[in-house]
């Protein structure tokens, strides 16, 4: 245990949160997703697991110790449901919570279709498989900046 930080965090995600930069992107995945095959791809090039977490928790616990990007529009994003891209199931809302309130406002994911979040996913810095058991439970979020401290 450390002071100021989030249990759910392990070690390994903590290693790639803290290396990551201003811009790497960062997969949290379902059960369902290719994780071991694309992560494979990525920067990292291991999986990272927090399998006893829903998708929410898993993005509750990131996003307590990393800040999204202010400078674009995809600072984070859902994979869309095919043949329903708009809609925005419980799962995806849980996630859309944790961003609002690590946030402090309002920000809303972008919809990512399916086969172009497989291609960004294997252009990310690092995946997570959590133990999310719903579809449509997969996410991206994009690294921001801490400015210095006075």
């Amino acid at each position: 245990m450390l002071k100021g930080i989030d249990p759910r965090l392990n070690a390994e995600v903590l290693y790639a949160l803290r290396a990551m930069g201003h811009g790497d992107t960062l997969i949290i995945a379902d059960t369902n997703f290719p994780s071991d095959s694309i992560a494979r791809q990525t920067v990292l090039g291991d999986l990272l697991r927090m399998d006893n977490l829903t998708a929410g928790q898993a993005a509750e616990a990131v996003l307590s110790a990393l800040p999204l990007d202010t400078f674009v529009d995809d600072f984070a994003g859902r994979m869309e449901i095919v043949g329903s891209p708009d809609e925005v199931p419980p799962v995806q809302q849980e996630v859309q919570d944790a961003i609002d309130a690590a946030e402090g406002e309002p920000r809303k994911m972008v919809g990512i279709e399916r086969f172009a979040f497989y291609d960004m996913a294997k252009q990310a810095y690092a995946v997570i498989q959590t133990g999310e058991r719903r579809f449509y439970g997969c996410f991206m979020f994009r690294k921001g900046v801490i400015p210095p401290q006075d």
